[in-house]
């Protein structure tokens, strides 16, 4: 099993920046990859960055690019997601999600992560 916690949530205004992070505990070992979230009230849940294990790897939805950044320190266990310029429509709850066997073919793929976490709010405010 593994858990994912996600905190760094909160209200920022149009612009503003926050930094989340993903804990994971448990079987680590069991996952090659951990992707980012996020889902606004009455929308699907949508792609917005991965990472893999060696963190060699990175993903993002398109228009995330120069915006959000995605790194992990393994030492901690954590993975971080830096969101710069951030806009209302960035007003989301963002969640953490781990999987094995995630390729660059399917890391956008929801049904490709086995684990997740509660997710985090982010407000931005006009």
């Amino acid at each position: 099993q593994v858990q994912l916690v996600e905190s760094g949530g909160g209200l920022v205004q149009t612009g503003g920046s926050l930094r989340l992070s993903c804990a994971a505990s448990g079987s680590t070992f069991s996952f090659n990859a951990i992707g980012w979230y996020r889902q606004a009230p009455g929308k699907e849940r949508e792609f917005v960055a991965a990472i893999s294990r060696s963190g060699s790897s990175t993903y993002y939805r398109d228009s995330m690019k120069g915006r959000f950044t995605i790194s992990r320190d393994n030492a901690k266990n954590t993975v971080y997601l830096q969101m710069n310029s951030l806009s209302p429509e960035d007003t989301a709850v963002y969640y953490c999600a781990a999987g094995t066997g995630i390729t660059g073919t399917v890391v956008a793929r929801p049904s490709a992560y086995k684990y997740w976490g509660q997710g985090t709010q982010v407000t931005v405010s006009s």
